[in-house]
């Protein structure tokens, strides 16, 4: 029996990694405060990188235009000195406070954490993958079948050299099968969709079609029908329906699924916080729930004239952090800090010595 992971030991824990979570964490970092990040994505971003990457997003405060894909990217390069420790593709389940004002919790894996405070950024609740229905899946998760990996070049170079269908027919799938079929040495990538009509931009939609010409990547307009495992569990072929009615039998490694995702509250529902039609009633002033230190920033949260605009989540973050760091620092309260004049501040960012 192996033994307990150590239980991690956080000032505060950050539930959700899209830009409100982000900045979240960047503001209590900013503060001196210890973070670690959850989410259920493999990667960070939220609906940002996983609904809109490469859609224009034009109304962030002195960024004339950016991507999804590039907010996340400047807001983890912002909080990236600050070095919160991360767990992505993982989901919090449960979660308790104690006699002492802090907080037990634990993910669906064993991971716990021993936090100070809790912030809640996790949208409209967590991303869940819609799952792929076949016979012959079984006990394919995790090793041979796998829902929206991350697209970075580490995290994509597992399936190198092996043999993949990618199942998707819109951005989240063309992005992972052109990223993959890119790679050399790589066998020809199969993407497979139920209609012949893909949904990206025009940019990702000629990638695609050149990766098509040159061979690297063959589409199919058809469906999952079956699944076929050696007797060590391991994916040998499926079969696909094509329009016609007709079988075609694929000899495959992997299969990656990207059939769109599902928000779901899941285990928050649960942990005895005051709702307002599935959303969390906060403090305006401090953003805390009806929980003493949690609190809650974005799409997730409800009080008086809420917006649900990254803008808006910007400030209830940075209101959650201000309010957390008096609670747990009560000895450190003096006048606000400023990153334009403050030592402290800019050495907490790398920029003195």
């Amino acid at each position: 029996m192996s033994p307990a992971a150590p239980i991690v030991q956080t000032d505060a824990l950050v539930i959700g990694a899209g830009p409100v979570g982000l900045f979240q964490a960047f503001q209590l970092g900013l503060l001196g405060l210890s973070v670690q990040i959850v989410d259920a994505l493999a990667q960070a971003g939220g609906q940002c990188v996983e609904l809109y990457a490469d859609k224009p997003i034009l109304d962030i405060p002195g960024i004339l235009e950016c991507s999804g894909r590039e907010l996340t990217e400047r807001l983890l390069a912002q909080l990236a000195p600050l070095a919160p420790g991360w767990h992505l593709g993982h989901e919090v389940t449960r979660l308790a406070r104690r006699d002492d004002g802090r907080f037990d919790a634990a993910c669906a894996d064993g991971t716990a954490f021993d936090a100070g405070a809790v912030f809640i950024c996790a949208g409209v609740g967590a991303f869940q993958p819609r799952r792929l229905k076949a016979p012959g899946l079984e006990g394919l998760e995790g090793r041979h079948l796998h829902y929206h990996p991350a697209t970075d070049p580490a995290a994509l170079a597992r399936f190198a050299g092996q043999r993949v269908l990618v199942i998707g027919g819109d951005e989240a799938a063309l992005v992972r099968a052109a990223a993959l079929a890119e790679q050399p040495d790589q066998p020809p990538v199969q993407l497979m969709h139920r209609r012949d009509v893909l949904q990206a931009d025009a940019a990702l939609l000629a990638r695609i079609d050149a990766l098509r010409q040159a061979g690297r990547l063959v589409f199919h307009a058809a469906q999952l029908a079956a699944a076929r495992q050696d007797e060590a569990g391991r994916l040998l072929q499926v079969d696909i329906t094509l329009p016609d009615g007709g079988l075609r039998t694929l000899d495959l490694d992997t299969l990656i699924v990207c059939q769109g995702l599902s928000p779901r509250l899941g285990p928050i529902a649960d942990w005895g916080l005051a709702m307002d039609r599935k959303l969390l009633v906060a403090d305006p002033a401090t953003f805390e729930t009806s929980a003493p230190g949690i609190h809650a920033a974005g799409d997730i949260v409800s009080y008086p004239g809420k917006k649900k605009l990254i803008l808006c989540g910007f400030h209830e973050a940075t209101l959650a952090a201000h309010a957390a760091h008096e609670r747990l620092r009560p000895h450190e309260r003096g006048p606000l800090l400023y990153t334009s004049s403050s030592t402290l501040l800019q050495q907490r960012l790398g920029r003195h010595g």
